[in-house]
């Protein structure tokens, strides 16, 4: 277990349990989120997003914890990794986490990452583009993306 991705669903744990791990077993650790979100909500262009990581994953040759798991970056992480951690949590306890995180986060105005100003309003928890409501519509379909790229012949060797 010297190259992880930790995966799971919105507000399932996984920057916590992510950077735990990478701490308890001294490997660095690569938060996708940080990497991916510029200022005022703008995504970073994928070739620059895959270059990031690429970078990342090559200064960190003694081992990494990925936090994260957009599909577009499978291709590149998972064949690089041996171990696949995933953060499958009952749907109820995940709508708690993610409203409780939410609150959390409106309430403090705390920047998500270190390297963008986004943040959590009131505002956005009651939008379309609601974290709340991203977790609702991907729980399940997150669950039957996993077990299918568990089964994976190309990702045997994690």
């Amino acid at each position: 277990m010297q190259r992880i991705n930790v995966v799971g669903t919105s507000a399932s744990g996984k920057s916590t349990f992510a950077r735990q791990l990478a701490q308890k077993l001294n490997l660095a650790y690569i938060e996708l989120d940080d990497l991916l979100w510029l200022d005022n909500w703008q995504e970073t262009p994928d070739a620059e997003f895959f270059q990031k990581i690429k970078d990342a994953m090559v200064q960190s040759s003694d081992g990494y914890v990925i936090d994260g798991n957009y599909t577009r970056t499978v291709p590149l992480t998972w064949q690089e990794i041996d171990t696949v951690i995933w953060l499958d949590l009952p749907f109820y306890l995940n709508l708690y986490q993610s409203i409780k995180r939410a609150l959390s986060r409106a309430i403090s105005k705390q920047p998500f990452w270190e390297n963008s100003n986004n943040t959590e309003s009131f505002k956005q928890m009651l939008s379309r583009d609601s974290i709340i409501l991203w977790m609702i519509k991907t729980h399940k379909k997150n669950r039957k993306k996993y077990q299918a790229r568990i089964k994976n012949s190309e990702y045997a060797h994690i």
